[in-house]
């Protein structure tokens, strides 16, 4: 253990499947990826293992994915990670886990969208058929995605002044005109829908320029659709909203899309500080970040008004 983290390798991998899921602990593991919250063992050509590594909260969110995925993933048109196994906390590795589909694909922000049309079709399709009415027990969010934008107002400022002050962005005071209009747009009154809430290029998959999966449920939640909305900005080339905007069945009202291009503002914001961050080497700094956040702030600012 270093810092509070488990240190985990192939060895611990195959150890843990044996104690709990000794069918699968024949077959092939290697590395897969490293993110905020779990880190991913390839297990075979179609499982992964995911486990928790940084945060307190990581084995709490692979326990809702276990809880829920498998329910949202019949009504889904796009193939989405689901859990097929759990682990539970022993003696080897003291925290929850679980096996999941492998789906293949390149993560978006190395992989850019480049379909127009199709990928607007594909993306619409897929938030419609999730933004479902969600049960009373669906899960809030931990840090008030999809609720009122009210509630991340100061977040965003500090990240504001932050690029602004780094030099990533030219134009602050345009963006915090986008960022009034959101918050002066009339509030979400419908049912709580279910959201992926994290729909950034990273947990966007693609294959021949188009989106072919989603992954890393972990934000999972239910709330106002305009916090998934806000995706198109971040994901889709330039030239699309409209079309996206159309094959979103119900199409948004105006009210949705200015709430959308707030959320938009505050996760290009955050793509920009974590792509800065990995140009310079900083810690959790991801350098393909960057690209797709500075395109979508160029984008809002596009279609400002």
């Amino acid at each position: 253990m270093t810092d509070g983290r488990q240190e985990v390798d192939a060895d611990l991998v195959a150890a843990i499947l044996r104690e709990q899921h000794p069918d699968l602990a024949d077959l092939p593991i290697r590395p897969g990826a490293l993110g905020w919250d779990n880190q991913m063992w390839r297990l075979g050509e179609d499982l992964a293992v995911r486990l928790p590594w940084s945060t307190p909260g990581a084995d709490a969110l692979l326990l809702k994915e276990y809880a829920f995925l498998p329910g949202l993933a019949a009504h889904l048109p796009l193939p989405i990670p689901v859990p097929i196994r759990l682990g539970q906390p022993t003696a080897l590795f003291p925290r929850s886990w679980i096996v999941t589909r492998w789906l293949p694909g390149e993560p978006a922000d190395r992989a850019h969208v480049t379909r127009r049309a199709d990928a607007a079709q594909t993306l619409a399709a897929f938030l419609a058929a999730l933004h479902q009415p969600a049960p009373d027990n669906g899960p809030v969010s931990r840090d008030g995605r999809g609720g009122p934008l009210a509630a991340i107002d100061q977040g965003l400022r500090r990240t504001l002044a932050e690029a602004s002050d780094r030099g990533l962005i030219a134009d602050p005071e345009r963006l915090l005109a986008v960022w009034g209009d959101a918050l002066a747009a009339p509030a979400w009154f419908g049912p709580p829908v279910w959201l992926h809430a994290d729909l950034h290029p990273a947990n966007v998959l693609t294959s021949d320029g188009n989106i072919c999966g989603i992954i890393d449920f972990g934000d999972l939640c239910v709330g106002d659709p305009a916090c998934d909305l806000a995706a198109a900005w971040l994901l889709l080339p330039d030239g699309c909203m409209n079309a996206f905007h159309s094959a979103y069945t119900p199409a948004p009202d105006d009210a949705t899309v200015r709430r959308a291009r707030g959320w938009a503002l505050g996760k290009a914001l955050t793509c920009l500080i974590i792509g800065d961050n990995g140009v310079h080497g900083r810690p959790g700094g991801k350098p393909t970040w960057g690209p797709p956040g500075k395109a979508a702030l160029a984008r809002l600012l596009a279609t400002e008004g």
